[in-house]
Formats: C-alpha cells, structure tokens, sequence
C-alpha cells in the first residue's frame, strides 16, 4: 500500500512538473528583450488574458484572445509570422504556446513573467 502512494505522488510531481516547464519548442523570452521587438512587422503579439484584464491594462499593439477563447481562433493568426504571446504571469499564456504548438504553429514565443514582470 506504501508503494501506491509513492507512485501516485509521482505521477502527481510527474503531471505539476509538465505543466509548469516551458515547451518544447517555444522560445522564452523576458519584459525587457519584448521591449526591442514590439516594433516588428513580422511578429503577432498576442494576449490571452481575460477581456477585463486586458481592458484594465494591456501593451500596445498586443491583440486579446482570451486563452479559452484561442483554439477557435487560430485563424486570426498567420502561421508564416511568429507569435508572442502573454497573459498575466506567463503560466496561461504557456498554455497557450503549447496550444499554437498542436495546431501547428512552428515560430511562437511565450513571455516570461507576464504582464506582472512588465
């Protein structure tokens, strides 16, 4: 019975762990290097916090798709272009860099620290 539940909280650490580690083939980047790239044409920058967070407080030029919101629409966003993306804290918007990743987006980029390192 001990044995059960020390595989139990493994998988548990296991499952945490995947969660909160970057993804596989998104590049992370911080507030400040966000800073130099905001003026390029060739990136989308995406926010995936709430409509009311991002009314409250939001960086220009970023457009808002919530995250529940973001696999029906995908098609606003151009998979020729790189996306960054940013929620509040970075852990929504590495969910959504995961999301990109599935459908099939091959340059995105997730914002460490989010609007709250901003």
């Amino acid at each position: 019975m001990e044995y059960l539940n020390y595989v139990v909280i493994g998988i548990f650490v296991l499952f945490m762990l995947q969660r909160l580690l970057p993804t596989k083939g998104v590049k992370q980047i911080s507030t400040s290097a966000l800073k130099n790239e905001l003026n390029d044409q060739n990136k989308q920058f995406v926010d995936v916090r709430t409509p009311v967070e991002f009314k409250g407080n939001h960086i220009r030029g970023f457009k808002n798709i919530p995250l529940h919101q973001l696999a029906n629409n995908v098609n606003e966003l151009s998979k020729e272009k790189e996306i960054v993306v940013i929620c509040q804290s970075g852990m929504r918007s590495n969910k959504a860099s995961k999301l990109l990743k599935k459908k099939g987006f091959k340059q995105v980029t997730n914002v460490k620290g989010g609007i709250s390192a901003w």
